[in-house]
């Protein structure tokens, strides 16, 4: 795909790796609504990045928050080719010490968050192969080597991880028939505020987010005719 010119939404756009897609495809030449709950954040990245970078106040575990921003999508442009699920958190600990309050907050999260976004944004994909006869739009999940393989003290995360390695692909063989690419991303560490949230120490030789986004941006460059439907990415120095 041809990105100059097009359009993209991506979740979770505030800072680490949501931060470093939303950068890498507006220097793509896209217009890019970054959505996230810390408006502050998007304000300052606006300023640096132009008209072309559109800040959006949302919530992804709220429905109407997320229904507002994808409306707002629609009457500001005719198109949406690009939706990055980005948004996404964890929050480790013993599984039997986990409360209701953390299991909610990463499943709502992480998993239907994703799905009610990737919903919101078929039905204009879709139109628009159907328009064009070709492709419509491509949706990237962001998951994690964590929806590979389970671990002690991730157990929840892991589900969450997990939910969305089976949805993407679910999404991807069923989304592929009306013109929309899905791909899966299985990143292992990155060097963002995750381990903070989550609790965690992080790898100090982690990935940087803008590899990443490097990795993005070639995904969504190749042909309409070929679909990279899952990539693993680790770090090279193995943790501890």
């Amino acid at each position: 795909m041809d990105l100059s010119g097009k359009v993209a939404v991506v979740t979770g756009a505030s800072s680490g790796l949501g931060k470093a897609f939303s950068m890498a495809l507006h220097h793509e030449g896209m217009t890019v609504f970054g959505l996230a709950r810390r408006k502050d954040r998007l304000d300052e990245m606006a300023k640096v990045l132009g008209e072309r970078f559109v800040a959006v106040e949302c919530d992804v575990t709220d429905d109407e928050s997320l229904q507002k921003a994808f409306a707002h999508v629609g009457k500001t442009m005719d198109r949406l080719d690009v939706l990055v699920n980005n948004a996404g958190l964890g929050q480790f600990g013993d599984f039997e010490a986990l409360t209701p309050e953390q299991l909610d907050v990463q499943l709502d999260t992480n998993v239907r968050g994703l799905i009610r976004a990737s919903q919101l944004a078929v039905p204009t994909m879709a139109a628009q192969a159907q328009k064009n006869g070709g492709l419509g739009g491509h949706i990237v999940n962001i998951a994690s080597v964590a929806g590979l393989v389970g671990n002690p003290q991730i157990s929840v995360y892991n589900a969450t991880k997990f939910a969305v390695r089976g949805v993407s692909e679910a999404m991807m063989k069923e989304l592929r028939p009306q013109g929309i690419k899905v791909t899966c991303f299985y990143p292992g560490s990155v060097e963002t505020e995750f381990a903070d949230v989550a609790g965690s120490k992080g790898n100090p030789d982690a990935m940087h987010a803008e590899d990443l986004a490097d990795t993005l941006v070639h995904v969504l460059k190749a042909p309409r005719r070929y679909l990279i439907s899952e990539v693993v990415m680790r770090p090279m120095t193995v943790k501890g």
